[in-house]
């Protein structure tokens, strides 16, 4: 697969079988116009230019005469999913779907990234007082910063080329503000806490995988040491610490694959964040600091990171396959309000599990071609009338058309906009890095391709647990699904044997890390809701001083709303004893006492054990503890979180029990 470039901009289309596509797997081109021709798998075709500016030294990949069979037999499964794939094509005669991705213009990229990352306020015609982005840029780390003054550069260079007549604003300014409130600030001491919290994990994690020299997936046999991944302080700070202290250490441990560590959550006092966790509009502020910092990891590891626009997409607007995923879901939750999934998606996954996950080469095993075209046709026809017949889908038939599914969606499941930014986690230097990676990139996703990936993730983890008898571990199952999500491994490169056995080995790399890693890629970082959290506290600093301001002018006693507002924050509850409301439950408050073990669960458990009636059936996992208001907007909180330290950190809180919203 390759993108196909064209004047008005770079296309992306469904695969059509042509007899000069080539499987990746053949060693040899017949001819010269076919070895230079593209090669398309499954939905997707990709620009010719590579997803990395970094130029290799030396060969990518340096194999020896006795890794060769250990790499081709490791290699089989994912060789042998990509020539299923172009068989599976070769019967679907589906009228191509397209999707047009621009080439951008000059700034043009850099200016789409501010206004993604929320700063579209400081230029163009939306450019107003830059004040409003003061607050915003504040709470930036210094490689944060940096990424943004980058494209801030870029867009007014190339404002001022095309002379146009908006409000140009100059870097120095923008940033003077945010300099000059750090060298005032009266103590150092945000920076020494975020250096100590880095030390804390110094050492552990920094070991390199060493991907420029392409490595399979190690065996599953050989057990890692794990260590706690580092999620209080900025990743793209830690990499550029590690690249200005730890140079020799990483050269010293290149190529020692078997010392590298297997990561895990960091136990957290305050309560670990999960995706689904925060209201709206904090995630929203998450996103903006997620692609900042996403941008300035790449910046520091010296990798440009492009994203893709989707300007044109030609679909159906209805039916199953082929389908965009928004579409899919608007159409499913006219039929089940809230559903968050694909019912097709959620129903081939269900008739898999039916029988039985043990069944051996589960999802390696194909389907028969002619009899998954004619499901096809029959699911389009009768699903929504709820006639078809799921007795007639034997399970690899079904496994089968789930990958197909996911192949023949008009955009990718990794979204148009960071497919290119999930292929270049490969060649990040550190598994650590990876990972980092993949969690900014997860946090972008658009909530419907989030979700969807989230449903396939936790089906592979089910499909893995059941290793000993179908015989699929997490390395097989990621060969297999590799091709399937990535289907732009080849990157449209001349391709050399080496060359593609690296790029297909590195995708199956990151399959398997997404599928391993889900929980930890699931989950918000710290210092990013810290620095929603001081958004927040500079916000409400900033609207109290407009409304103090309002209320003098309207010669209103000052003094008397000072102390009305002191009030609402005391109120009546005793130093070290939080109020925890329960609108829907028969007790519909408590004063709950601080120590230092209390958790979370046990406040609901509290709850809970006073429930009677019908309230008496709820049950743990139904309702949860949410803190509200002072510096979230929102946020559920984990069974674990120890309240004295989420108090200390947001003592103008609200605490309230309540269910999830759908």
């Amino acid at each position: 697969m390759s993108w196909l470039s064209s004047s008005q901009g770079v296309v992306l289309t469904a695969y059509h079988p042509s007899g000069k596509d080539q499987a990746v797997g053949d060693s040899h081109a017949k001819g010269g116009e076919e070895a230079t021709s593209s090669r398309r798998y499954g939905q997707y075709t990709m620009n010719q230019e590579s997803t990395t500016t970094r130029v290799m030294e030396k060969p990518p990949f340096d194999r020896s005469i006795s890794q060769d069979s250990l790499d081709e037999l490791s290699m089989e499964d994912y060789w042998i999913e990509l020539e299923n794939i172009k068989k599976s094509s070769e019967n679907r005669q589906e009228d191509q779907e397209v999707v047009v991705v621009k080439e951008p213009d000059e700034g043009e990229l850099e200016e789409e990234w501010l206004k993604e990352a929320g700063l579209s306020n400081l230029f163009g015609e939306s450019a107003g007082d830059p004040q409003e982005s003061m607050v915003f840029l504040s709470t930036l780390t210094r490689t944060q910063a940096a990424a943004v003054q980058k494209r801030v550069e870029t867009v007014s260079q190339t404002l001022r080329k095309k002379n146009k007549q908006y409000q140009i604003p100059d870097v120095r300014d923008i940033f003077a503000q945010q300099r000059e409130s750090k060298e005032t600030a009266p103590d150092d001491t945000e920076s020494q806490s975020l250096r100590t919290n880095e030390n804390k994990y110094q050492g552990r994690d920094d070991q390199t995988s060493n991907l420029g020299e392409e490595k399979l997936i190690p065996p599953e046999e050989t057990p890692a040491p794990e260590t706690d991944i580092n999620l209080e302080v900025s990743f793209a700070e830690q990499a550029l610490n590690q690249k200005e202290s730890s140079k020799e250490k990483i050269q010293k441990s290149k190529g020692d694959d078997a010392t590298l560590p297997s990561f895990r959550l960091p136990k957290d006092k305050t309560g670990t964040t999960r995706i689904g966790d925060l209201a709206p509009q904090d995630m929203k502020k998450v996103c903006h600091l997620a692609l900042i910092e996403l941008t300035a990891l790449y910046d520091v590891l010296g990798i440009e990171l492009k994203q893709q626009k989707a300007v044109k997409i030609k679909t159906r607007d209805s039916g199953l396959f082929c389908i965009p995923l928004t579409v899919l879901l608007e159409q499913d939750q006219r039929k089940v309000l809230g559903t968050r999934i694909p019912l097709i998606f959620q129903k081939l996954i269900s008739r898999i599990e039916e029988g039985g996950l043990e069944t051996e080469g589960l999802l390696r095993i194909p389907g028969a071609a002619i009899r998954i075209k004619n499901l096809c046709q029959e699911l389009e026809a009768k699903f929504y009338e709820g006639t078809f017949n799921w007795e007639s889908v034997k399970q690899h038939d079904a496994a089968s058309l789930l990958k197909l599914f996911i192949r023949e969606l008009p955009q990718p499941l990794l979204s148009v906009e960071y497919l290119k930014a999930f292929q270049a986690v490969q060649t990040l230097p550190t598994k650590k890095q990876q990972l980092q990676a993949l969690n900014l990139l997860v946090i972008l996703l658009p909530d419907a391709n989030r979700d969807t990936l989230k449903a396939l993730l936790e089906f592979l983890q089910r499909v893995i647990d059941n290793k000993e008898k179908n015989k699929m571990t997490v390395m097989n199952v990621a060969m297999v699904m590799a091709p399937n999500l990535f289907m732009c491994h080849a990157l449209g490169l001349k391709s050399s044997e080496q060359r593609e056995f690296v790029m297909a080995a590195g995708t199956a790399n990151t399959m398997h890390l997404l599928i391993k890693y889900q929980k930890l890629l699931w989950t918000i970082p710290k210092f990013i809701v810290n620095q929603v959290r001081k958004q927040n506290t500079e916000n409400h600093k900033k609207d109290k001083r407009a409304m103090k301001k309002l209320l003098k002018k309207m010669a209103y006693d000052r003094e008397k709303y000072e102390k009305q507002d002191k009030s609402t924050n005391d109120a009546d509850v005793p130093q070290g004893v939080i109020r925890v409301q329960a609108p829907h439950l028969s007790k519909v408050s408590m004063a709950i006492q601080l120590t230092e073990e209390l958790k979370a669960s046990d406040v609901l458990a509290r709850f809970l054990s006073q429930e009677s009636g019908v309230a008496q059936t709820l049950k743990k996992g139904e309702v949860f503890l949410y803190e509200i208001g002072g510096n979230i907007g929102e946020r559920c909180l984990d069974d674990d979180t120890y309240m004295k330290d989420l108090y200390q950190l947001n003592p103008n809180a609200e605490w309230v029990i309540k269910s999830k919203p759908l």
